[in-house]
């Protein structure tokens, strides 16, 4: 008798595994023997069960490493329960105290946030933004002042809150907190002015609000027929920027008195050149800085900076996008946080 020809046997492509297959809450509700209901309200309504049933569903969650659709939440409910934020760095501590408090007060109120890097170009900014429109969160943070007439045409139609934020502007796209740079300026520039300083100068990053701040720096000093040299360096600037302005800075203008930095990590810079150089701060050159940095501080010698109250703004950002969610406008569409100046031994 003829033996059955054996079926060859099936190989599974080289690199393949098998995969797993993705709990579900059809799956937990069996498990636990409840309804899909049951198991959606020990994950959003958790206080609608009892202590024993809810402590069941959720040890069966645990265990099966099940992760809810947060996107089919929001399509029914028309809510992500997430805020995303664009700010200029990621690797700098400048907006650091202002993305903090945002996360805190959001994380109370159930709302996650979601952080992106826009750099300091508008035309990077306005694609990203694009981007997280699309995504529809259910608010947006922005560090400045949108310019582009397309972007803020997409944001008003998009009928996402929209908080502006570290500038101000009489017109925003719909919130803002901030503070007037040309004010910081101006007073920095008064500052050195009430101190002595009659050659300053300025190490400025290249980004536009920086801009404003150097602009009138040299606008304060121009009034009483007194010229201001600077330099720029692209943002975000590191410490070596500000011995390398400095340096160039008295290659061409050696009596300096004085400069005003964009940043406090350029300010840091140029106390470095100086030290290396034996020019005494503040008494051949004072230094102003910009961020008052916790290091600024424990700087050689202690740094004199402007400081913005950044934990301020993201609290304040947040209230207003709370506010909103529920369906309230907040006290104030515009709130101006203003500034200091933290005076320490170099200027």
């Amino acid at each position: 008798m003829k033996k059955p020809a054996q079926q060859p046997k099936q190989i599974a492509p080289r690199g393949r595994t098998a995969v797993a297959k993705t709990p579900t809450l059809a799956d937990i509700a069996a498990e636990v023997g409840v309804t899909k209901i049951t198991v959606s309200r020990a994950l959003n309504t958790p206080d609608q069960l009892s202590p024993a049933t809810l402590e069941k569903v959720l040890a069966a969650i645990k265990r099966s490493g099940y992760t809810p659709n947060l996107l089919a939440g929001s399509l029914s409910s028309n809510r992500s329960k997430l805020i995303v934020a664009l700010v200029p760095s990621i690797s700098g501590a400048m907006f650091t105290a202002t993305m903090q408090n945002v996360a805190e007060h959001l994380q109370q109120h159930g709302y996650q946030l979601l952080i992106g890097q826009a750099g300091y170009d508008d035309a990077r900014e306005d694609a990203l933004l694009e981007a997280v429109i699309g995504r529809r969160p259910d608010g947006i943070i922005l560090t400045g002042i949108v310019h582009s007439t397309q972007a803020r045409q997409k944001l008003r139609a998009a009928r996402i809150p929209v908080v502006e934020t570290w500038d101000l502007t009489p017109k925003p796209i719909d919130m803002l907190v901030g503070f007037s740079h040309p004010a910081i300026g101006k007073a920095a520039a008064d500052y050195l002015w009430q101190r002595g300083c009659r050659r300053p100068a300025i190490i400025s990053p290249d980004d536009r609000r920086a801009r404003l701040r150097a602009e009138a720096f040299a606008a304060f000093y121009a009034a009483k027929k007194i010229a201001v040299p600077s330099v720029e360096a692209p943002a975000p600037t590191p410490m070596g920027d500000g011995r390398t302005g400095l340096a160039a800075l008295l290659h061409d203008h050696p009596r300096i008195d004085g400069v005003f930095c964009g940043s406090d990590n350029l300010a840091l810079g140029a106390l470095v050149e100086a030290k290396a150089r034996g020019i005494f701060v503040p008494q051949q050159l004072k230094v102003i800085g910009y961020g008052d940095q916790s290091y600024g501080k424990d700087a050689d010698p202690p740094l004199t900076s402007v400081r913005i109250d950044g934990a301020a703004i993201g609290r304040i950002a947040a209230e207003m996008l709370m506010a909103r969610a529920t369906g309230q406008m907040p006290k104030k569409k515009i709130v101006d946080i203003g500034f200091s100046i933290s005076e320490r031994a170099s200027a």
